[in-house]
């Protein structure tokens, strides 16, 4: 892993004394036991979105005694990024944040893999840092965990909530995908290659993360469902507000093939 850069403010995460709502979705009343969710968000040349997208992460409300922090990835963005990154706790000084610049890219798994390490919270979620996911669907997400139903979560576009239109073939693409997926691991999800995927902190610490780019879905996947005795994994409806090329959607027909090599490696093999 090449060594990443903390931006100076954020050598220590900007954090209140002690937790008490600050956009954590938590009532002041709350136990003083806490569930702490990290956030993870690897980013490239997002400039136009990341500080929408984080306002949305900030206030997207949490389960009752749920906390945040907010892990950014900077994966050497080129367009002014890591400007807008720095200046985060000026704009949410009451957030939680760890941010961090790689200097070179590497892609979104390493990325993630990376934020990962610095995650100090009970459960994980993966955000993306455009704005095709809607945080407004964490609730929903951490519904399971919360309740002691799930180990997993993971999000699915393609079971009832509302949703771009865009590329058929992109629809087709990730439809075979996952059911190319649920043939090696015996899972029956419908949207293997989601953003929105939750984790406990526990399960991730068991799984070695190796794709650097966007095998990282696949690989995930295929880990988890290794995993014995056997996790409890949930999916649940999350709304998709996809974008297109012109509006700076970076993943190719070329990350489908190597997804497919990803689902049969990590298929195969632990």
């Amino acid at each position: 892993m090449h060594e990443m850069t903390q931006t100076p403010p954020m050598q220590h995460p900007h954090a209140a004394p002690h937790a008490h709502g600050q956009g954590d979705g938590a009532p002041a009343a709350a136990t003083a036991t806490k569930t702490k969710l990290s956030i993870v968000i690897p980013v490239y040349n997002e400039f136009a979105t990341i500080l929408t997208l984080i306002d949305m992460v900030v206030k997207a409300p949490l389960p009752e005694g749920v906390t945040r922090e907010i892990i950014c990835v900077n994966d050497c963005s080129t367009d002014g990024t890591e400007k807008k990154l720095d200046h985060l706790p000026h704009l949410h000084p009451d957030v939680e944040f760890k941010i961090f610049h790689k200097p070179k890219n590497e892609g979104k798994g390493a990325a993630l893999r990376d934020g990962f390490k610095h995650a100090t919270g009970d459960l994980v979620i993966v955000q993306d840092a455009d704005l095709e996911y809607d945080p407004a669907d964490y609730l929903k997400l951490l519904g399971p965990i919360v309740d002691d139903k799930a180990d997993v979560v993971y999000g699915s576009r393609f079971i009832g909530e509302p949703h771009r239109v865009l590329y058929y073939w992109h629809t087709v693409g990730n439809r075979f995908l996952t059911t190319l997926s649920n043939m090696f691991t015996n899972l029956n999800l419908t949207d293997m290659e989601v953003c929105y995927k939750v984790f406990r902190k526990s399960v991730l610490d068991r799984i070695e993360i190796k794709c650097n780019r966007f095998g990282f879905e696949p690989e995930v996947t295929a880990k988890i469902a290794h995993i014995r005795p056997r996790l409890r994994i949930y999916e649940v409806g999350v709304a998709y507000h996809g974008r297109s090329y012109e509006e700076g959607k970076k993943i190719t027909w070329k990350d489908g093939i190597k997804a497919i090599l990803a689902i049969v490696r990590y298929g195969l093999f632990k």
